[in-house]
């Protein structure tokens, strides 16, 4: 019955003219109802995809789907091909392989290739206990399936004898796997599915890559698959089919939007000021502190660096401590606080604060296989009302002072 009363509650606020965002954001921080394709809607609502006014929503909707298309059509051509040509052409010394004009297509699809060398490995991880990104999906861009064929399969160009080497490398802190959990450690390649289907994972690997096309300053960064994973999921798996046949394009601008809060946490310059990846780990480590200095004094005196487990927490959102439900329950939560990303801040914190007789009692060795394989017996509500009540006694904004 309170479930039922909770999904009413939504559908009010959602079908209003005008959304009421902050009833909206109160209202998710407490999960959102997964019927009636209720949470996709309200993400795209809360990441600011999707205006307030319900009246502009078809408006924006519609000039954003001709703008991705046209990324798509733009940044993803094989070279060799005239622009508006309708049949293929042979390459020419106008531009070829060898041809060192900067302005060449084929010198930037060279470039391409590194980033996208980066990309296709890190999307193949996905999610590797569910089968959704394997599956093929039933929106394929249309492109791919033109008799022209302008628009190239990423996959193709990516060379197999690269990707079979050098698996798991050194982050930016220098920690052997700091990006990569424990789940991600033996996996299968995903199978490229037959001619004129596409898998998810290959869609995904096409927003990303579209993504560090358009934002050369911080380009691609290995975990940015794990962020976009659970959005492109949310999305593709909207039982609305109006909705769920521009997942790709939906997700490409509300993760683009997630990227424009988060986007610091990725760039090494950036890792020991206030807002980059190092003052966001002061933030939390001042947290507990404060909270619970003993567990606190227990991790300083064993020396055990918030690199080597928050780092990874924080970059990724968590996506890759807890099971892909348990993350999107969890980003249920965090896309609502109007004061992002200080409710993650305080979720780190109370991770550590709920295994605090464990932490007391254990030696190096237990604590830190802990903290980077977070206990699946902690339930996600319980971790969540934690954070709720370190916020509400906690002055987070003076933590790093």
């Amino acid at each position: 019955m309170a479930d039922k009363r909770r999904e009413n509650e939504f559908l009010e606020i959602l079908g209003a003219s005008v959304i009421n965002i902050k009833q909206l954001g109160k209202l998710s921080s407490y999960g959102i109802s997964d019927t009636c394709g209720i949470r996709p809607l309200a993400w795209r609502i809360l990441l600011k995809y999707l205006p307030a006014k319900r009246d502009s929503w078809a408006s924006v909707l519609d000039e954003n789907r001709k703008i991705y298309k046209q990324f798509v059509n733009e940044m993803i051509i094989k070279p060799g091909l005239k622009e508006y040509c309708t049949e293929r052409t042979d390459v020419t010394m106008d531009d070829h392989p060898l041809n060192p004009n900067p302005k060449s297509e084929w010198n930037s699809y060279f470039k391409d290739n590194d980033i996208l060398l980066q990309i296709d490995k890190d999307v193949r991880r996905l999610c590797p206990d569910i089968s959704f990104f394997q599956n093929a999906s039933n929106y394929p861009c249309e492109d791919l399936v033109n008799p022209i064929n302008r628009v190239e399969v990423l996959h193709k160009r990516v060379q197999r004898t690269a990707l079979s080497s050098q698996n798991v490398a050194k982050n930016r802190s220098g920690i052997v796997s700091g990006l990569i959990s424990k789940k991600k450690q033996a996996l299968e390649e995903y199978a490229v599915l037959p001619e004129g289907s596409e898998a998810h994972w290959e869609v995904v690997e096409r927003i990303l890559f579209i993504y560090a096309k358009l934002n050369p300053g911080t380009g691609y960064v290995q975990g940015m698959n794990e962020i976009i994973g659970p959005l492109f999921y949310t999305f593709a798996s909207d039982p609305n089919k109006d909705w769920a046949e521009h997942a790709e394009c939906d997700t490409f601008f509300c993760f683009t939007n997630l990227m424009s809060e988060i986007r610091d946490n990725f760039i090494k310059t950036l890792d020991h000021s206030m807002t980059g990846i190092g003052g966001t780990m002061d933030k939390v480590s001042n947290l507990v502190k404060t909270c619970d200095p003993k567990v606190w004094l227990r991790l300083d005196s064993q020396s055990i660096r918030e690199e080597f487990y928050l780092f990874r927490w924080i970059t990724l959102l968590l996506s890759q401590e807890f099971s892909l439900p348990d993350t999107i329950r969890l980003w249920d939560s965090l896309f609502s606080d109007p004061l992002r990303f200080d409710l993650l801040v305080a979720v780190c914190g109370g991770m550590i604060i709920l295994l605090r007789d464990q932490l007391l009692t254990g030696d190096f060795s237990s604590n830190m296989k802990m903290l980077q394989n977070f206990p699946d017996s902690v339930e996600m509500e319980v971790i969540i009302a934690k954070a709720h009540e370190i916020k509400s006694y906690v002055n987070l904004a003076y933590l790093q002072k």
